[in-house]
């Protein structure tokens, strides 16, 4: 009798759901058999523009010095890509807050709608997909890559509110993706009780007969949005299914009692989100993830690295302020000392089933709505890439000249074996994959 992988022998041997995460990787019972390597991507966002003279590395190639601001990535250097002159070529709609935030992974214009930002012309949500969702219907899409969740969207202070300047991550035209602030409601939802899924697999029951009902009794443009609606009542009760049979590799993470969601704690939050993230990427829950500090327009106030004030209100003063400008550099250098806990914490867990790390097979993006806070400019978009998840050759600085954004996006997808032609906005992929990442 042959089994096709370990996984298939031990359970046909009556090996224990409980004991066969600590069984399948055992080097006695090694097998010839090649398991499909686990590419991820996550997708780390910090706001209001960085400090252009202190983050940009002066040189370019393979020999260059890393800045006062991704200094802290210093132990990262020969895995890192930064990538200076990829701009967001959207236009259209909304101001350029709101543009970088919800054009960001979209590639794509602003519907026409009516919130007001800093411009004359309100806007609505995004016409399109974002990158990370299109991965992630990718890779759902395949027995192979397909996980319980899919995504995970993971959010530190982001305020309770919805509009263009909050939302980064989209389902589909006009279907933005919240980010769940709260690490214990993210808990849960990873590790909850079956008898948690039993009560919501009641709940959606009658929400799907409730929609079903009230087809017959709206127009044709409502029963549309109904349609919308059972079907994501039917993604959760498969994602529910699927939860039952998840097997973990670790345990979750054990978190501290009663962390509140407010401004001061966010140093506490963003470990606690970001220690879910990796365990549920090491226990294969996702392979796609963003994490988002605050939004478009974030104004934290760090006191705990001495800024008092809006980390909004001082991006806008002139440069010429220099308490200011320190300032903005202690608060961009804190977001990158949270990807350095990101990517240390990958570097430092085994992937499952193989001989490397979780940075060995994941890439971390980390990037912002603008290019710089005072002049709202969409050019030289912060791009800094670190892990070896999308097969690019590291440890360089790389300089482009005005590149629309959409290549790069177009990059990730192909990088992950999604051969798109175009995405976002076609006209702005001319030229197809930015070019010199491999």
């Amino acid at each position: 009798m042959s089994y096709q992988t370990r996984r298939d022998f031990l359970k046909r041997a009556g090996c224990s759901a409980a004991a066969l995460p600590f069984l399948i990787n055992l080097p006695s019972l090694a097998s010839d058999d090649k398991q499909p390597r686990k590419q991820r991507l996550i997708i780390m966002f910090s706001p209001n523009g960085t400090v252009p003279e202190h983050f940009w590395p002066d040189q370019t190639g393979e020999t260059f010095e890393l800045k006062t601001i991704l200094k802290p990535l210093e132990p990262f250097k020969n895995r890192m890509l930064t990538l200076k002159g990829i701009s967001n070529k959207v236009r259209g709609d909304g101001d350029s807050h709101m543009r970088g935030m919800s054009c960001l992974l979209t590639g794509i214009e602003l519907f026409p709608g009516n919130i007001q930002g800093g411009s004359d012309t309100p806007a609505g949500w995004a016409s399109g997909i974002s990158i990370d969702q299109e991965l992630k219907n990718f890779f759902q899409s395949k027995a192979e890559t397909q996980t319980r969740l899919g995504s995970l969207h993971f959010g530190v202070q982001v305020p309770n509110r919805a509009d263009p300047w909050t939302r980064m991550s989209y389902a589909g035209p006009n279907q933005p993706v919240a980010p769940v602030n709260d690490p214990y409601q993210m808990f849960g939802r990873l590790y909850g009780s079956m008898k948690d899924r039993q009560t919501l697999t009641s709940i959606l029951d009658d929400v799907r007969e409730d929609l079903n009902r009230f087809k017959g009794l709206v127009s044709v443009e409502d029963r549309h949005l109904l349609e919308q609606h059972t079907e994501i009542v039917r993604a959760t009760e498969q994602e529910i299914l699927a939860s039952k049979d998840q097997v973990y590799a670790v345990p979750p993470p054990e978190f501290a009692v009663g962390v509140e969601d407010k401004n001061d704690n966010m140093p506490e939050l963003s470990k606690m989100q970001i220690d879910l993230l990796v365990n549920s990427f090491v226990n294969d829950v996702a392979r796609v993830s963003t994490l988002q500090y605050t939004n478009s327009v974030g104004g934290a106030r760090m006191k705990w690295i001495g800024v008092e004030e809006s980390h909004h209100g001082l991006s806008h003063d002139p440069d010429n302020n220099e308490e200011s400008h320190q300032k903005l550099v202690k608060i961009n250098t804190w977001f990158a000392e949270q990807l350095v806990y990101l990517v240390d914490q990958l570097a430092n867990t085994k992937d499952p089933g193989t001989d490397h790390s979780l940075l060995d097979n994941t890439t971390v993006v980390w990037t912002n709505e603008l290019g710089k806070g005072n002049s709202h400019t969409l050019d030289d978009i912060p791009f800094v890439l670190v892990g070896n998840g999308l097969d690019l050759k590291m440890g360089r600085a790389l300089h482009y000249k005005e590149e629309a954004h959409n290549r790069l996006l177009l990059a990730f997808a192909h990088q992950m074996g999604h051969k798109l032609e175009t995405f976002g906005k076609p006209e702005l992929c001319t030229g197809g994959v930015l070019q010199d990442l491999v």
